[in-house]
């Protein structure tokens, strides 16, 4: 049979199947490719042996082709096979089918030992190409350092991979083990786990990232990315897992980067404290990028200054250590100062802002002594990364991170790492460095202008205390104020301005300054507050368009007399005072508060109370009693039953303060608190001495009687005659000038007060009188022989008075 003979059977065969005659094998056309088809040829190339996978491939049966030369199954005979008298090892030829195509198929060729027959195997040449393909991948992945592939039977033992054996570094299993035999316990029942779940329900498991430990160095953690598919049988039987074990060291290492990255950005800089943020800083670090972490800086970067340009160990201070728990050399202490380092290679790069690694044999041969070695060094450290903390052009300090035990030696992209994490660490310090450099000056400026912490007047003995807000983190404008009145009174004042840090603080020093001046007008508390108004909307007027809402504020004003026992009071917006009596009763005093003094349109009211000698009167911010969610109608019932617990006749006053801002404060308030408070006294009523003047001249003489008798009383002879003069001229004035009724008033403390008053409101006025004048001398006169003098009006008149200091007075 030729080759046409063949052809013409095909169509014969397919003219028979497609009428149904019975005699041929029904092919269907070209039949799917289970294996290679083989053949079997004998010295001349004739086929002697027709396999059932040839007769898949081809759709001839072995009777059709048997005996027959190969080369008639052969459509087109390559160049380099014609004339051939071998077969070649392998190759590529189209064959014939039995239906008329082509097929494409690679061969390979072997002899038959002991005879001159050949084996033939072929495929068709894309089902090779496949197979190639997936051999060449499976041996590029068997190549990989980091990519161990594992076939697990379903007993999950290790029947394939390609780890060798001898290499457990870095490759999760070995053949014919089980994962136990080669990973700590809890690894391998957690890895086991995930390929049993694959095994047992067929749903692939992609990438899943697990942190494993070998057996035999268990205190090394590696990085593992498991992918794993279950395997089957023709029958789709399980018969086992396949597993990727990849290592995934770097990207784990360069996902811990960013973290570590993303932390410090978090963490460092929420504070403006320098050493907060110092050890917030080493916080972060440390375990995380070593066991150890250190924060040096420059002395005088703790108290807010720029450090020296070239910044050496002698000049720096540790500021903070991590882990808290960890044992440091016994040499390192927070706040110490280091010790300086010789001068060395590596050190002068890190002068120029690039972080230095040593290794523990490097370190020691650069520092050369022993003692310092032990005073520096961790312990089991074997690796040092050093990096400088440099910022707007200044150099801050250092921060070292020691590897210890079984961890990593630092590596390059590690060194880079620690570059970015030390610039933004070194931004943060420099921040609060910065901003404890302005919160000093304004701390300075404001505790410059509050008055003495306590004050002892006839009136009062008063003690004031000052909380910052921020637990000392901020300064703002409350204040406090006593102020010593003529005629023995004392002013008590409590202000809150508007706003915080320095400008708050100077605006508070003017107001201050202000109240001052005011009280030694001796004007009422109403008006005092109306005249303070009047100069903060001058001040919001002067301050530039946008800050002109920020300037404004509350004060509170009362003024105790100790001889009438009364104290007069008017607010401008500011919190009622509490009264503490005697008993222990306290209550917050009943006042009409006007509106804040940067308000104006609606005056302020005085109210007058009874004090009783040894009552404390307790004026405050809002600061004390606005806390947290608490507003005034909260804070003012704490704050009144506080008072009544701590204020006690046998204990200071300042002690008092203290124990109440302790109390009541929180740990960082979000505000200022100021408390004054001020413990009444009384003149005792033989100390004083009061007559009814008539309107008739003679009165002055009546009242030098009256002076002479009473200072004789109260054995002020020396004091006689000057008072006499005085007397004279005050009585006189008010005779002549004033309006009944009239009164004088003799007062004896440590000093000797006069006091005339009548009901008319003219100012008197001193002057200096000419010669040829009859009058005009009268004040001048009183205000030579006495210390001091002074006018004050009231509702229904005026004051005048004069003191002269009593020698040698208690």
């Amino acid at each position: 049979m030729d080759i046409e003979s063949v052809k013409n059977a095909c169509s014969a065969g397919a003219s028979q199947r497609s009428t149904g005659v019975s005699g041929s094998r029904p092919t269907g056309g070209l039949q799917a490719f289970d294996g290679p088809a083989a053949a079997v040829l004998d010295h001349r190339g004739a086929v002697v042996r027709w396999t059932r996978t040839a007769e898949d491939l081809t759709g001839f049966r072995a009777e059709d082709v048997c005996g027959r030369p190969v080369q008639e199954l052969v459509a087109d005979l390559p160049d380099d096979l014609r004339g051939a008298t071998e077969m070649p090892a392998s190759g590529r030829v189209r064959l014939w089918h039995q239906c008329g195509d082509t097929i494409d198929v690679t061969f390979r060729t072997t002899k038959v030992g002991g005879s001159a027959e050949v084996l033939v195997l072929a495929a068709p040449t894309r089902h090779v190409a496949d197979h190639e393909q997936g051999a060449a991948l499976l041996r590029a992945l068997s190549a990989q350092n980091r990519i161990t592939i594992a076939v697990h039977d379903t007993e999950l033992t290790t029947v394939q991979t390609n780890a060798t054996p001898g290499t457990l570094d870095g490759r999760p299993v070995q053949p014919g083990t089980r994962l136990s035999d080669v990973l700590c316990a809890k690894d391998a029942v957690n890895l086991e786990a995930v390929l049993r779940q694959v095994l047992e329900t067929g749903a692939p498991v992609v990438r899943r990232n697990q942190q494993v430990s070998w057996r035999h160095d268990p205190a090394r953690q590696h990085a593992l990315s498991l992918s794993a598919f279950r395997l089957e049988d023709a029958r789709g039987r399980p018969t086992g897992v396949a597993a990727l074990y990849v290592d995934n060291a770097d990207q784990m290492r360069a996902r811990r980067h960013l973290d570590l990255a993303r932390e410090v950005a978090e963490r460092v800089g929420g504070s403006l404290d320098v050493v907060r943020t110092a050890q917030d800083l080493a916080d972060v670090l440390a375990p995380a990028f070593g066991e150890f972490a250190a924060v040096d800086l420059a002395h005088s970067v703790f108290d807010g200054d720029e450090p020296s340009k070239r910044l050496g160990g002698g000049d720096m201070g540790n500021a903070a250590l991590a882990p808290a728990n960890a044992v440091w050399p016994a040499g390192i202490k927070r706040g110490e100062s280091i010790p300086p380092l010789p001068d060395h290679p590596l050190l002068r790069s890190f002068l120029h802002g690039e972080p230095v690694v040593f290794g523990l044999d490097d370190f020691i041969a650069m520092v050369k002594d022993p003692q310092l070695v032990e005073y520096l060094v961790p312990k089991d450290a074997h690796s040092v990364m050093v990096a400088p903390l440099h910022a707007r052009g200044l150099t801050l300090g250092a921060i070292s991170a020691w590897r210890c035990g079984r961890s990593d030696p630092f590596t390059e992209d590690e060194a880079d790492l620690m570059k970015q994490i030390a610039s933004r660490g070194a931004l943060a310090i420099d921040n609060a460095r910065r901003y404890t450099r302005e919160h000093r000056a304004a701390v300075a400026l404001q505790q410059s202008l509050l008055p003495p912490a306590t004050t002892d007047t006839p009136a009062a003995e008063t003690a004031g205390v000052y909380l910052p807000a921020g637990g000392g983190a901020g300064s703002s404008g409350d204040w406090y104020d006593a102020i010593a009145l003529p005629s023995l009174r004392v002013a008590l004042v409590a202000g809150d301005v508007v706003g915080h840090g320095m400008h708050a603080s100077a605006t508070m020093g003017r107001l201050r300054a202000a109240i001052q001046t005011l009280a030694d007008l001796e004007l009422g508390p109403d008006e005092l507050l109306t005249r303070l108004a009047d100069l903060v909307q001058r001040l919001a007027a002067e301050a530039p368009f946008g800050d002109r809402d920020a300037v404004g504020g509350t004060c509170l004003y009362a003024v105790y007399d100790p001889v009438t026992r009364r104290c007069a009071m008017a607010s401008a917006g500011h919190p009622p005072p509490v009264l503490i009596r005697p008993d222990g009763t306290a209550e917050a005093v009943g006042i009409s508060p006007g509106p804040p003094l940067a308000l104006s349109g609606m005056p302020y009211e005085t109210t007058v109370i009874d004090v009783e000698p040894g009552s404390v009167l307790a004026l405050y911010t809002d600061g004390l009693v606005e806390r947290g969610d608490r507003d005034i109608g909260q804070g003012l019932p704490r704050l009144t039953e506080a008072l009544a617990a701590h204020c006690r006749p046998d204990r200071a006053l300042d002690e008092t303060g203290r124990a109440l801002l302790a109390d009541l404060a929180d740990q960082a308030p979000r505000d200022d608190a100021a408390l004054l408070l001020a413990r009444a006294r009384a003149v005792p009523a033989a100390d004083t001495a009061h007559w009814e003047i008539p309107a008739d001249p003679a009165a002055v003489s009546k009242a030098r009687e009256w002076i002479s008798r009473q200072l004789t009383m109260w054995g002020l002879d020396d004091l006689l005659f000057t008072t006499q003069l005085i007397v004279s001229e005050l009585v006189t004035n008010a005779i002549r000038y004033g309006r009944p009724p009239m009164e004088l008033r003799l007062i004896r403390h440590h000093v000797l007060v006069c006091e005339v008053t009548d009901s008319s409101s003219t100012q008197p006025r001193l002057r200096r009188a000419r010669t040829t004048d009859e009058g005009g001398r009268g004040l001048f006169l009183v205000s030579q022989l006495g210390g001091r003098w002074g006018c004050r009006h009231g509702q229904n008149g005026k004051t005048i008075w004069s003191e002269q200091i009593i020698q040698d007075s208690p």
